[in-house]
């Protein structure tokens, strides 16, 4: 696909127009105020219309779809009685501002990335993904059968939020480099675009993470400013043709080993809501949550297929790699124990969990994965 036809079309252009620049895909930004204030929402009887705020471009159609999906179910099962208005990054406030909005009541809902607020408060990442979690599979299983909704929504209640899973990409790619990377050693002044938890433990590594708008990747990679960058997988990454400027595609990106995105509801329209449409919400989330993953499952294998057929050099990351990594990453987290209550409170549980899924895992869908994936059917 031509890259100036993705800028013009279905791409670039409408990234920066929406305001994911104010965050790119995985930035640290602090949130920021609405840009203006939004006309309340309509409640007429038992009819309501609320709008929901995204983070993102109507461009990313995967992410941003789980949003429009779960404002069609909701209207589906309340028989067109509640009305949800989905809104790309920057319709109504900057991307990056969504938490805010939500938080303040200038819209009832929003759909993003928790660990764009990173920068807020590091606990928002464990919403979302920190390198070495959870994944995916496990990320729903904590969240819905272990203490990660009851924890995370302890938390979120201080900013007057009820959240919601709604989404998850599966494990991500390690993105795309100029150069191969053989050993931990080439990590050391690398200028790689990675954002959140992901650039703190690679900044340990020697590298130089950059947070670098979505918008400004493929020109930076191009030009040399940045060595490397990583955004979500192949379906993603193919729209956005970094194979043309960085030949070397890594894998995994154990900063992301399972993504999760969030509905955030605000508290007090949440509250007002009856039961039954509690229940739709929650209902329709859970849809969303299902299907935003099933779509990544079925569309990255195709492109993926289409990225080495135009001679992307597929690589692992190296094994010394991805143990100087999980090393820095278990300081990252010991640090943020000794400092942050909140970050310690839910990272104990999480880590706990973590430790007894894997045990699992490995004895059932570790193994029978790695039998079936080396067979040729």
């Amino acid at each position: 696909m031509d890259r100036r036809s993705v800028v013009k079309g279905a791409g670039i252009a409408s990234v920066l127009a929406a305001g994911l620049a104010a965050c790119g895909k995985k930035e640290d930004a602090t949130p920021v105020a609405p840009a203006a204030p939004v006309a309340p929402a309509v409640s007429t009887g038992s009819e309501i219309r609320w709008r929901l705020a995204s983070s993102f471009p109507k461009a990313l159609d995967t992410i941003y779809g789980a949003a429009e999906t779960f404002a069609k179910k909701v209207g589906e099962l309340s028989g067109g009685k509640f009305t949800i208005t989905v809104h790309a990054g920057g319709e109504l406030m900057p991307a990056g501002g969504v938490l805010d909005g939500a938080s303040n009541g200038t819209v009832e809902m929003a759909h993003t990335a928790p660990y764009y607020f990173f920068g807020k408060d590091p606990t928002f990442a464990l919403d979302c993904a920190i390198p070495f979690g959870l994944n995916s599979r496990q990320m729903t299983a904590w969240m819905y059968q272990g203490n990660g909704l009851k924890l995370t929504r302890e938390f979120y209640a201080k900013v007057g939020i009820v959240n919601f899973p709604m989404g998850n990409t599966g494990a991500q790619m390690g993105g795309w480099y100029r150069k191969e990377i053989k050993s931990v050693a080439d990590l050391n002044g690398l200028k790689f675009r990675v954002g959140g938890f992901g650039g703190k433990v690679l900044a340990k590594l020697g590298t130089v993470p950059q947070n670098i708008p979505g918008g400004e990747i493929y020109t930076a990679l191009e030009k040399g400013t940045i060595d490397a960058a990583e955004w979500v997988g192949p379906y993603d990454d193919l729209k956005l043709g970094f194979n043309k400027v960085a030949p070397f595609y890594y894998y995994p990106g154990w900063w992301e080993g399972g993504p999760q995105l969030s509905l955030y509801v605000n508290q007090k329209a949440y509250e007002g809501l009856s039961a039954e449409y509690k229940a739709i919400v929650e209902c329709a989330a859970a849809f969303a949550h299902t299907e935003m993953q099933a779509k990544y499952d079925a569309k990255n294998p195709a492109a993926l297929k289409t990225l080495v057929g135009q001679g992307v050099k597929l690589r692992p990351f190296p094994n010394d790699v991805l143990g100087a990594a999980f090393k820095a990453a278990q300081e990252v987290y010991k640090e943020l124990n000794d400092t942050n209550p909140a970050w310690k409170k839910i990272y104990d549980d999480y880590s706990a969990f973590r430790r007894e899924s894997n045990l699992w895992f490995r004895f059932t869908e570790a193994k029978f994965d790695s039998f079936m994936q080396s067979q040729k059917l």
